[in-house]
């Protein structure tokens, strides 16, 4: 199975703000703790950075999907730190081992919607419940990284085992 980097996606931690959406980057360092400068409130408060949510990847196909259905999401707006194209959501099997330019990474654990989707603008807290049960079984992936190094967009993405 292989696919494209299609977008990276960070946000720096800032004062009052969870880390969604997160904003386009051209390229990313990734560590063994995720892309370098990103915050994800959940994960460093209630998940003490566990190394099994260094990353989250999306596909932006799902992206399409849900704008088909009504929803205006892009890629970012999840929180994702990387959005796939041309690899299926269900490609990514758990323990599945990934190239992505210099990086490795392996598949930990799906990701599930949650209330804090509600910030984003278009969904808001009269939709936030609709939009967390869209996204159940489709919130991506948890990934932890295995081998350090740049992601550049454009970079392919090709699964090893």
């Amino acid at each position: 199975m292989k696919g494209i980097v299609y977008q990276l996606n960070r946000k720096p931690e800032i004062q009052g703000e969870r880390g969604l959406p997160k904003l386009a980057i051209a390229s990313a360092h990734i560590s063994y703790q995720g892309v370098k400068g990103d915050y994800n409130h959940y994960r460093k408060k209630w998940k003490f950075n566990t190394s099994s949510r260094a990353l989250l990847i999306y596909p932006k196909e799902m992206y399409q999907q849900l704008q088909i259905e009504g929803w205006p999401a892009n890629p970012g707006d999840l929180g994702e730190n990387i959005t796939t194209e041309e690899i299926p959501c269900e490609s990514f099997l758990l323990e599945s081992i990934w190239n992505i330019g210099e990086v490795q990474i392996k598949i930990s654990e799906p990701c599930k919607p949650c209330k804090v989707l509600g910030l984003l603008e278009y969904i808001g807290e009269k939709r936030k419940v609709e939009f967390v049960k869209t996204l159940v079984n489709r919130r991506g992936w948890y990934a932890r990284v295995l081998k350090e190094g740049i992601i550049n967009k454009k970079d392919i993405i090709e699964r090893i085992s």
